[in-house]
């Protein structure tokens, strides 16, 4: 269990785009797929009290942006989200025809199709990290066991009477 504090930038001086302080870090179990592989490979020689300072390129990252992931898609389909939801710059939590889930940004809402974006906010960008190493220990066998159980709880508490299968091995 590794717990860090970390500012998170888009370029070497940028503004912070995201930060995990001392008083609410960032906990993840190494080599759970947790976190990005080579935020975890960038910190694999370090010990509690240790500060780093590194860039994961963006081929490491999020990728390039993707345009084949930004599509107009028919304003039908937003009936039941609320109105006050449906604006420019607004994220949509979605689920595509496979049954993944999917987050998209609402670029435009025009008379019959609404834009969105599926890229990960911090597709096409190399990140630059910086921060502290707060603690590294064993994880429990609890921390363990509400890893692999997806959902925190157990296959019962999300997936009803019927569990989920082998998700939860």
């Amino acid at each position: 269990m590794v717990t860090v504090s970390y500012n998170l930038r888009k370029s070497s001086q940028g503004e912070v785009v995201e930060s995990a302080t001392p008083e609410t870090p960032m906990r993840f179990i190494c080599g759970q797929g947790q976190t990005l592989e080579y935020f975890e490979m960038n910190l694999l020689n370090l010990s509690e009290g240790d500060v780093f300072d590194f860039t994961i390129p963006c081929a490491q990252a999020y990728g390039e942006r993707n345009e084949d992931l930004v599509v107009a898609l028919p304003k039908g389909i937003f009936s039941e989200v609320e109105e006050g939801e449906m604006l420019v710059g607004n994220v949509l939590p979605m689920t595509d025809s496979m049954g993944r889930h999917l987050m998209g940004e609402i670029l435009e809402i025009g008379e019959e199709e609404v834009k969105l974006d599926f890229n990960h906010p911090l597709s096409g960008n190399n990140l630059y990290f910086d921060g502290k190493v707060l603690e590294v220990r064993d994880a429990t066998d609890e921390e363990l066991e509400a890893l692999h159980s997806h959902c925190g709880g157990g296959c019962e508490s999300c997936c009803g009477s019927e569990g989920c299968g082998s998700t939860c091995g």
